[in-house]
């Protein structure tokens, strides 16, 4: 895995950090991969229990496609069909790390310590939690550049906001502090900055130690029950409930709660 995106596990904790501070995080090609590759990685092995998203420095989350290097691919498959531009980078590299993100069974938390635009956002908002620095901001970017929406976007930011306000977002780009952020949703909890590393890697570890079966089931109920109705959703927290109830998990936590001890979870 490339240098510019760390990836660590320890005690059932993947940690993932985007490292590029001097670009401000910016996704080349080599990040891409790199994070596609460590995303997945996280999502695929049994032994990781949760997920921690975070990046080096203090300027940048990511502020999205290295457009320095964009500049030179565009040219460079100037005539090319779609499945060879540049652009097949959301195919090749934006989508498969959302789905990772997003699909893991397993809670991921994004760290957001900086600025988070573009594609930087919507890695933010393929996590299940996010924690933020009191000085990060957030930009959808997109159509300051005559994009549309990709990374996820127009999935995630919607349902953390509303269409409406979505839709604001995406047509007028701006900036939004870290509070402005919370207030919409979009971040769930803001902390000081030199906070911010402590705090994120406290809760993630606390998800990595709690019942992981449980969490892997509520992220998927929630995701499916934004899309059906009433029945449907009911119906599938019938197919979840049995499955986490036929858990180890369940029965060492009713344990330990009838012996007013503290559970020790297995994830399984």
């Amino acid at each position: 895995m490339a240098d510019t995106v760390l990836y660590e596990v320890s005690d059932g904790l993947a940690t993932i950090t985007l490292n590029r501070p001097e670009a401000m995080n910016a996704l080349d090609v080599e990040t891409k991969v790199a994070l596609r590759d460590a995303a997945r990685a996280a999502a695929d092995d049994g032994a990781v229990r949760a997920v921690l998203l975070t990046a080096a420095g203090d300027r940048a989350f990511c502020v999205g496609q290295d457009l320095k290097e964009h500049v030179g691919l565009l040219a460079a498959s100037e005539g090319a069909g779609p499945d060879e531009g540049v652009m097949s980078t959301v195919r090749e590299h934006y989508n498969p790390i959302v789905r990772a993100l997003a699909g893991a069974a397993k809670p991921v938390v994004a760290a957001v310590n900086g600025v988070a635009a573009g594609a930087g956002f919507g890695f933010a908002l393929a996590a299940d939690y996010r924690i933020v620095a009191d000085t990060a901001s957030f930009n959808t970017s997109f159509a300051g550049v005559a994009l549309t929406a990709d990374s996820g976007i127009s999935w995630t930011l919607p349902r953390a906001v509303g269409a409406s306000r979505a839709a604001d977002l995406l047509l007028f780009p701006r900036t939004l502090t870290a509070q402005e952020a919370y207030d919409l949703g979009i971040a769930h909890r803001v902390v000081p900055s030199a906070e911010l590393a402590a705090e994120a890697l406290g809760l993630a570890r606390r998800l990595a130690a709690g019942p992981t079966v449980a969490y892997a089931a509520l992220k998927e109920s929630l995701s499916y029950a934004l899309s059906h109705s009433l029945e449907e959703a009911l119906e599938k927290e019938d197919e979840l409930q049995t499955r986490a109830g036929a858990s180890q998990d369940h029965r060492i936590a009713v344990r330990a709660f009838v012996a007013k001890e503290k559970p020790v979870y297995l994830g399984r």
